[in-house]
């Protein structure tokens, strides 16, 4: 069994006060609806674990039961970090899984490709990471706004979501990010903290992260190019 746990726990802290960008609108969905549609959509994934805000616990089971997700299979309130989220949405995932996709809601761009290549990869290899290559240049700034020198973009990747990986590593990984007391960005770094190698998949389609008030304008713009 597959199963995708879709995070929308976040503060949304530099979308300004009292917004959780999860459930503003973005043409005619909420942003969290447009994420859970698409893994609703996606033939390899069979269950789907919601996680929001608690205080918007009743909110995100009404979007559940408004678009019609029947593979959502569990709402559940998120944590204080990313990782503690996740972590509450690892509880809750059906006990047959054995690949766990995570993904970020705030990326309503994802697309059943790139949840199935990012699948297949960790059922081969037990991880699979949505990534694109920097194309900018990018300079290193030890202290205020001076360059301290340039980076060689060419090992660079910007690392995305979805992100999968065998349940049974993933749980392994987070079970070593607790007790050494880390905090992790993404899943991906907890894999990387017990030594295992981290597959990237690599996409170079637009896969914007809603940040920004103006990021929903752009996430708008690609999704009615998307279809």
């Amino acid at each position: 069994m597959i199963s995708a746990i879709i995070v929308a726990a976040g503060r949304s802290e530099r979308m300004g006060a009292n917004s959780d960008k999860a459930f503003l609108s973005l043409g005619q969905r909420p942003v969290v609806a447009w994420s859970l549609l698409v893994f609703e959509q996606c033939a390899l994934i069979d269950r789907v674990v919601l996680v929001v805000r608690k205080e918007q616990m009743v909110a995100a089971k009404g979007v559940v039961q408004m678009f019609g997700l029947s593979k959502v299979q569990n709402v559940v309130p998120g944590g204080a970090r990313r990782q503690d989220s996740v972590g509450n949405g690892l509880a809750a995932v059906d006990p047959d899984t054995r690949v766990v996709v995570i993904h970020d809601a705030a990326r309503p761009c994802v697309t059943a490709e790139l949840i199935d290549e990012t699948v297949k990869s960790a059922q081969l290899h037990g991880t699979g990471v949505a990534a694109s290559r920097i194309t900018d240049t990018v300079k290193f700034v030890k202290k205020g706004s001076c360059v301290d020198h340039t980076v060689d973009r060419a090992k660079l990747w910007a690392v995305q979501t979805p992100q999968a990986f065998r349940l049974d590593l993933l749980r392994k990984a987070y079970a070593h990010v607790a007790e050494q007391k880390e905090t992790v960005t993404d899943e991906a770094a907890a894999v990387e903290s017990i030594g295992e190698a981290v597959r990237l998949v690599e996409w170079p389609k637009p896969n914007i992260k809603i940040t920004t008030v103006e990021d929903l304008a752009v996430a708008a713009a690609l999704l009615r190019i998307q279809g």
